[in-house]
């Protein structure tokens, strides 16, 4: 028999003008917005049980800080928190937060938005109404990229630039589905839950924008009457929008940023219209199923770090501080090859004197015959696909920076292949596979 009821709803959370973004690593500053940044809530009830899943137009947010905002969320709500996943959309065009900032107005903002994701948690619990759900499957084709290539010299290169023609393939596959949960209530807008997996990294520069995923959820409202969609991004990780051998006018709208990356406002449109078609296949034809369980669990899993050798430490601060300083024309790379080394090196001096070990928070979430499983930062698609595999459920969503942003998860063999996400990693070679093992045992506990 079917329990259910699903309250949505939205805030506007933009920053002041001024505000540090985030994304690179090269300092930018908002000089204007865009398109708004938002918060959206998904309230479910099912019987006694209650639950939250909220999605924050930002680039990341630590586990630390994600906790407070997930208790002040429980507080108003008196939902538990380990019932409440908030997740992160992962735009490249939002501000920076920080716990215990010294910086003035990402600690005004930082709190500004721990109060309203307690207003949009409210507000989405007091609107629950009776709901009937299903679920289905559509596909975006061709706007998400594998971003890791095997170059001619035998390296392998992140984002090696678009036309180069030392460019031997691309390693791994991509997975365009689009997952789709639909909320029909009586009396109330339809809610849309919409999962893809691509990184927002689209528009580029120094206006505030939710990137795609903002211009896919009102593509949705627009075509879809009476209805209200939220997004959470699926295993990104390894995956983005660079066609890096376009043809005809797939360049239309684009142009080439300082990291040999095509960005561009009207190509974001072009995904979030892409993964739209996605979401309108599966919308009219979602298996109906009655939910009578609503299930939420977590788990605390430790991750060996990924410490640097001591005999490279020498060259890791000299290049840190040259990049501290400013000074990225004196260290001898260019375009994504200088953020990865610079990204290295601010990896090794952070983690040169421990710890030796993380802690990260997996999250899931059973909505009858779905099953939601959240990972605190950027999964590869290998992740998200084993994921899915695992048996006892017609749906499984991965959500990436969810209840945390900790970094990137790559798969073991890019350890050794190299790229800018290996590089980076504070977690040692293993880190995926491990993920993927205790999210399956996590996913099947709540069966």
């Amino acid at each position: 028999m079917n329990k259910l009821k699903a309250g949505f709803a939205r805030v506007n959370i933009n920053p002041p003008m001024g505000i540090p973004i985030r994304g690179y690593y090269k300092p930018r500053f908002a000089e204007g917005v865009l398109d708004d940044l938002e918060a959206n809530a998904l309230a479910l009830e099912c019987g006694e049980e209650k639950a939250l899943l909220i999605c924050v137009d930002h680039c990341g947010i630590e586990q630390n800080l994600c906790s407070d905002y997930r208790k002040s969320a429980s507080d108003a709500t008196g939902i538990p928190m380990e019932n409440i996943i908030i997740s992160q959309t992962h735009t490249h065009t939002g501000p920076a937060l920080e716990k215990n900032s010294e910086d003035a107005l990402i600690k005004e903002y930082t709190d500004f938005v721990g109060k309203r994701i307690a207003d949009v948690a409210q507000f989405a619990v007091a609107d629950l109404k009776d709901a009937k759900m299903g679920y289905g499957k559509g596909s975006a084709p061709n706007v998400a990229f594998v971003r890791r290539y095997v170059m001619k010299d035998g390296s392998v290169k992140t984002n090696p630039g678009v036309n180069n023609p030392d460019i031997v393939r691309p390693i791994g596959d991509t997975d365009e589905s689009v997952n789709v949960l639909r909320f029909d209530r009586e009396g109330a807008d339809t809610i849309v839950y919409v999962n893809f997996a691509n990184h927002p990294d689209v528009v580029g520069g120094c206006k505030i924008s939710a990137d795609w995923p903002g211009l896919l959820r009102k593509d949705v409202e627009k075509i879809l009457d009476n209805t209200k969609c939220i997004f959470f991004n699926g295993a990104q990780g390894d995956v983005n929008h660079v066609n890096v051998h376009p043809a005809g006018g797939y360049l239309n709208g684009m142009f080439m940023d300082f990291d040999d990356v095509s960005r561009g406002y009207a190509h974001a449109e072009y995904i979030a219209r892409v993964v739209t078609g996605g979401v309108l296949q599966a919308f009219d034809k979602v298996n109906y199923v009655d939910v009578d369980t609503l299930t939420a669990c977590q788990k605390v899993i430790n991750v060996p770090a990924n410490r640097p050798d001591p005999k490279d430490m020498p060259e890791a601060h000299r290049i840190n501080d040259l990049h501290n300083a400013g000074k990225d024309d004196e260290i001898p790379y260019e375009g994504m090859m200088l953020t990865t080394v610079v990204a290295e090196a601010a990896r090794m001096v952070r983690y040169e004197n421990g710890p030796d070990a993380f802690d990260m928070r997996l999250s899931a979430l059973k909505i009858g015959p779905v099953a939601i499983i959240g990972i605190p930062g950027e999964p590869f698609t290998g992740i998200g696909v084993a994921l899915k595999a695992t048996e006892g459920f017609d749906m499984i969503l991965p959500c990436c920076a969810s209840n945390g942003y900790e970094g990137y998860f790559p798969m073991q063999d890019s350890y050794d292949e190299g790229g800018y996400e290996a590089r980076s990693s504070r977690y040692k070679a293993g880190v995926a596979e491990f993920i993927i093992k205790e999210g399956k045992e996590l996913i099947t506990s709540l069966r």
